[in-house]
């Protein structure tokens, strides 16, 4: 079983690196970029088909290391 998660800062919460890649494509002559954000991506293999345990522990996981919940939010999207 696959999964992905999906880590972003919360809405507030100031992203310098996202203002430096926004930066930089104005600088490389990207049109229309109004702002960016950055954020991290997970994608995990899972062993075993209970869909309901693996979100389970991909959910624990996040909350315990993948995320600092306190200025990240995330999300979990299994995949076939």
């Amino acid at each position: 079983m696959k999964a992905r998660v999906t880590v972003t800062l919360k809405t507030g919460i100031l992203d310098p690196q996202g203002k430096a890649i926004e930066g930089a494509l104005k600088s490389l002559g990207v049109d229309g970029v109004a702002s960016v954000r950055q954020g991290k991506v997970f994608d995990i293999e899972l062993a075993g088909a209970d869909k309901t345990k693996a979100e389970a522990a991909l959910k624990e996981a996040a909350d315990k290391l993948l995320a600092n919940t306190v200025i990240e939010n995330y999300a979990i999207e299994m995949k076939a």
